[in-house]
């Protein structure tokens, strides 16, 4: 018995030597993987803080794999803050550049967002707006430093309007608005130009071009004065080739006048606005009259002008010399531009509400690329063919029917026929 008890007790002591050395081993293994932790955490950390030098130096065979997946980690990182460090460089030089170009145009720019507050100002604008060196106009309402005129409450809606500055009376601006897009919060870009020297431009030379006409006008009807005396012989009697040269004469003569009568009423139309004086107007019988009065442009042309009334008489509310400077442009157009042996068509109709004249010729017709532009100011198809013309008398044509709240319309077919139609309400 005290023999099977010594054996007993020689095997619990060779357990607890033999569990003595395995949790030795253990615990310098455990040792060893707290080590490696400390110095991975260390690593992490020094990355989450932005230093992206540091690396696991470890060659411990069990722990080659992971080592070497942080190391290739942190090099990535390193390449990629690199990257970005030199696309913020080209970013900022950008900027820096598209700021430059901002700033240096002779065109002011804001932006705002849609209650009008300013959110960014160029140079030129806080210059016009009278800020200092050191004062913020940022969030300030853009209506503390100009006035429009029809106190505009939309951001998006200003096109070429006139604007004045407070800080800067005495020039002339015009203001147009964009908003930007594919922006979550509404942002609009506020362009404001100084129009100043155009504007005493354009007023020098209207003045000009409208003295000059108005001292050209006088010597042309004293010529065409003489032209009638010598056509009705009052110094002595005339020959018929001198008859006949006397009245090729006064139709050069007359379309000199009128082209003349044409720029000065364009100039007054520009300056003042057209000043209608209307009456009652019997339309077949009023636009009769005015085809008669054109008869003799066609006479040597070999161009009928065929009349067409409307099966009843139609009353309209307009200005008698104005509507007449209408009706003579549209058949002067027409004559200007109809083939030689094809008449031209006046005729007079009625269409939803709108009394209408038509005049109708059957000559090259307009191109579709052009029919755009032929209202412009000055814009001429005359000058392709070598004709007398400036352009003017459809402008003016269509700035008359405009002041009576009327239209014109055009349809054309090259070589075919061309319409134009004017629109006056009953």
């Amino acid at each position: 018995m005290s023999s099977y008890l010594y054996i007993i007790n020689i095997g619990i002591i060779l357990v607890f030597v033999i569990l003595f050395f395995i949790t030795r081993r253990s615990n310098k293994r455990w040792s060893k993987i707290n080590d490696y932790l400390g110095k991975v955490t260390t690593t992490v950390d020094s990355i989450r803080y932005g230093d992206l030098s540091k690396k696991i130096n470890i060659d411990h065979p069990s722990y080659q794999n992971v080592t070497h997946s942080i190391n290739r980690m942190v090099e990535t990182l390193n390449d990629r803050e690199r990257m970005i460090a030199e696309y913020q460089s080209e970013l900022m030089n950008q900027n820096r550049l598209l700021e430059s170009v901002i700033n240096s145009l002779s065109d002011g720019i804001l932006i705002i967002n849609d209650r009008f507050e300013i959110l960014r100002a160029t140079p030129k604008i806080l210059k016009w707006f009278g800020i200092k060196k050191g004062q913020n106009i940022i969030g300030k309402n853009m209506f503390e430093y100009i006035q429009v005129s029809d106190n505009n409450t939309e951001p998006d809606k200003f096109e070429n309007e006139e604007v004045f500055i407070k800080h800067t009376p005495t020039n002339n601006f015009l203001i147009s608005s964009q908003p930007l897009p594919h922006i979550e919060k509404k942002r609009y870009v506020i362009i404001i130009k100084d129009v100043t020297v155009e504007k005493e431009i354009e007023t020098l030379k209207v003045d000009f071009a409208a003295t000059l006409t108005h001292d050209l006008k006088v010597p042309i009807i004293a010529a065409a004065n003489m032209i009638d005396l010598f056509l009705k012989e009052k110094f002595g009697p005339i020959s018929d080739k001198q008859e006949f040269a006397l009245k090729n004469m006064k139709t050069s003569n007359d379309e000199l006048l009128e082209l003349v009568q044409v720029l000065l009423e364009t100039y007054k139309i520009d300056d003042k606005g057209i000043e209608l004086y209307k009456e009652n107007i019997e339309l077949n019988s009023f636009s009769q009259d005015v085809v008669n009065n054109m008869m003799p442009l066609t006479k040597d042309l070999n161009i009928k002008i065929n009349f067409i009334p409307h099966k009843s008489d139609i009353a309209i509310n307009a200005d008698k010399m104005q509507l007449q400077r209408v009706i003579r442009n549209l058949i002067s157009n027409a004559i200007n531009h109809s083939n030689t042996h094809k008449d031209i068509d006046v005729k007079i109709g009625e269409s939803k509400g709108y009394a209408t004249i038509s005049v109708i010729d059957y000559g090259q017709g307009i191109p579709k690329d052009e029919i755009k532009m032929i209202f412009n100011k000055y814009y001429s198809a005359a000058k392709k063919l070598r004709k007398v013309g400036t352009g003017l008398g459809l402008y003016l044509s269509q700035q008359i029917t405009q002041a009576h709240n009327g239209e014109i319309t055009v349809e054309s077919e090259e070589n075919v026929r061309t319409e134009f139609c004017v629109k006056l309400p009953l």
